[in-house]
């Protein structure tokens, strides 16, 4: 399994208190690996709880980065990951736009988490960042309508490091039994679609480091 496979988290996952509830997790992690497509559970700051070898698969080629791994939190990968744009197409509007607006409702609804305070923190650093979430964000929302930042059904699209699959379509789908809900997690899964593919693949550059780097959703503060 793909779990904790990156950098060094901020602080320890809850321990789910009954044996029982531990053993489940344990049995779900056993069904969550038995799936081709790349699937991960995430808690309510979009820390990874668990994720199969096809999601590690997925990420395989990123770079090594301190906080921003796919494999520890999916939302700080999505926002500062210099590598996010090539695994993860269409990155602005498909991608980072709609976590900044799940950024945006998790404050609203655990305002004194610190994690989440923390990644509020780090995005308030980079001017581009921070212009696409205060400015950026309501615009798009008022252009798309809030449903555009809904993750379950939509289609996006990835450049999977497979050259037999290349840049491809997958549908997200959110399916999360009440166990895992009740912990406050969420199971998300990229349902390839095969044979719905972009005609002419688009190689992307390296990017530098530094969050932000990969943005161009609004433009760039004057010095």
């Amino acid at each position: 399994m793909a779990h904790q496979a990156g950098g060094q988290r901020p602080a320890p996952r809850p321990v789910p208190e009954t044996c029982e509830t531990q053993a489940y997790l344990q049995d779900y992690a056993v069904l969550l690996e038995s799936l081709a497509c790349p699937s991960v559970v995430v808690d309510h700051r979009w820390d990874v709880v668990m994720a199969n070898g096809a999601f590690e698969t997925l990420f395989r080629g990123v770079r090594r980065h301190v906080t921003a791994m796919p494999q520890d939190n999916l939302l700080r990968f999505v926002l500062f990951h210099p590598d996010a744009g090539d695994v993860l197409g269409e990155h602005e509007q498909g991608w980072c736009l709609p976590m900044l607006a799940h950024l945006r409702a998790a404050l609203e609804t655990y305002g004194h988490d610190h994690e989440l305070q923390a990644i509020r923190r780090d995005l308030a650093q980079d001017p581009l960042l921070e212009a696409a979430y205060r400015q950026g964000l309501p615009h798009w929302i008022r252009a798309v309508g809030e449903s555009a930042a809904r993750l379950d059904g939509a289609v996006r699209l990835l450049r999977h490091p497979d050259p037999r699959r290349g840049p491809t379509e997958c549908r997200v789908v959110e399916e999360t039994p009440h166990v895992l809900r009740d912990l406050g997690y969420r199971r998300l899964t990229l349902v390839l679609r095969e044979g719905r593919r972009p005609a002419a693949p688009v190689r992307r550059p390296r990017r530098p480091r530094g969050p932000g780097a990969h943005l161009t959703i609004v433009p760039a503060p004057e010095n």
